[in-house]
């Protein structure tokens, strides 16, 4: 629940910056799960969510 509310009070260009880190860090677990190198495969499903869910804020900010 934490980290839903300190994206709620994030910026537009903090948001922005989240996502872009978020997708940098997607890319490289896809790249590990291909590999059979990740650790944490549920953490692929998260990031995805905490994407969207910042998309949303998005949307609601503008």
């Amino acid at each position: 629940m934490n980290k839903k509310k300190e994206e709620k009070k994030l910026t537009k260009d903090q948001a922005e910056k989240k996502i872009l880190s978020l997708k940098k860090d997607l890319f490289n677990i896809r790249f590990k799960k291909i590999n059979n190198q990740i650790n944490n495969p549920a953490q692929y499903n998260q990031i995805k969510k905490s994407i969207a869910r910042l998309y949303t804020n998005l949307k609601n900010i503008k």
